[in-house]
């Protein structure tokens, strides 16, 4: 084994989905500050980061926040994400005043408070925290071990074999294996299957038919390793056609070509909607980052929220394993 090959090994970096983790937390957890203010987001992101940190011992933290959406998404499509529905407030009081503005409050604290760690912070202004993933997953960190925390569904396109999602909605870890046996889609053709089936989360229709039922069963070659791309599922069809299919589903695919390429471009997390210039403020922040130990501080901005029993020394304890921890 090389050298970088045992350094790799060595490596685990941890990959945060933070308005994915945090609005889980925002929406459930009650705790309220001794100021009257709801502090649910940040006390449970802050103790999810703390157990992640604890169970993956990752050498480095990579929180990536979204940068205000993809302009180059909006350009290929411009329904994109039009009708998705409103964030949730939390559903833990009737009368929670200022409920948007808390929310924003408690993310900015967060930041605020993670800046006083060894912890990365990716912010790219026009851009999803998906596409920042996507690219420092394959390229950036392409050699770590990785670990993605998100219920984001997009991501199973990234799973191979030194990549695993935590997946906050199922509380375990999603590998492969677990991709295959539940949608019938390998993670090599999952996004060709989102590009058919669309996203209605995201406001992306899809072929009119198609599920990932349907493709599991009419396309067994998606369950495999070996990447099946757009012109092969239409020749596919096609043939299914000549050779006298009558399933509506075939025929609705043959004559989509252009709807899933379009989709495709939407979904697929690599560098395609990303500029050169948001590729360069991505690498310029993880070179030029400069860790911080600093609890005082730390416990300063939690004093200012009202959190008084929050452990910091926990969470500057779960951050040892970190590379730039001691620097």
């Amino acid at each position: 084994m090389s050298k970088l090959e045992e350094k790799s090994e060595r490596e685990l970096v941890l990959i945060v989905d933070a308005l994915n983790l945090f609005t889980r937390h925002f929406v459930a957890h009650p705790a309220m500050g001794s100021n009257g203010q709801h502090v649910g987001g940040i006390v449970g992101f802050l103790y999810s980061i703390v157990r992640f940190a604890e169970d993956f011992k990752p050498t480095n933290i990579v929180i990536v926040w979204e940068g205000g959406g993809s302009k180059r998404k909006r350009d290929l499509f411009s329904n994109y994400k039009q009708k998705r529905r409103p964030a949730k407030l939390n559903r833990n009081y009737e009368e929670l005043p200022d409920t948007v503005e808390n929310r924003n409050h408690q993310i900015s604290t967060l930041i605020k408070i993670l800046s006083y760690t060894p912890i990365i912070q990716l912010y790219v202004p026009e851009c999803e925290a998906d596409d920042v993933i996507g690219y420092i997953s394959k390229y950036r960190f392409r050699e770590s071990r990785k670990a993605i925390v998100s219920s984001d569904k997009d991501f199973y396109q990234l799973l191979d074999s030194k990549t695993v999602i935590y997946s906050p909605t199922w509380k375990k870890i999603v590998t492969k294996k677990e991709v295959i046996e539940k949608f019938g889609i390998s993670p090599e053709n999952f996004c060709l299957a989102k590009s058919l089936c669309g996203d209605p989360a995201d406001n992306i229709p899809g072929v009119k038919g198609v599920g990932f039922k349907t493709l599991a069963k009419r396309f067994p070659t998606l369950r495999e390793e070996s990447a099946v791309y757009i012109p092969d599922i239409i020749r596919q069809c096609e043939t299914m056609i000549s050779e006298g299919s009558k399933v509506k589903a075939i025929k609705n695919i043959s004559e989509s070509e252009s709807l899933i390429k379009r989709n495709w471009r939407l979904v697929h997390l690599d560098t395609a909607n990303l500029s050169p210039g948001q590729i360069e403020s991505i690498n310029q922040n993880i070179d030029t980052f400069s860790p911080r130990r600093n609890k005082i501080m730390t416990m300063k901005a939690l004093i200012a929220e009202g959190i008084q029993t929050f452990n910091v020394d926990r969470l500057f304890l779960s951050l040892v394993h970190l590379r730039n921890a001691h620097e």
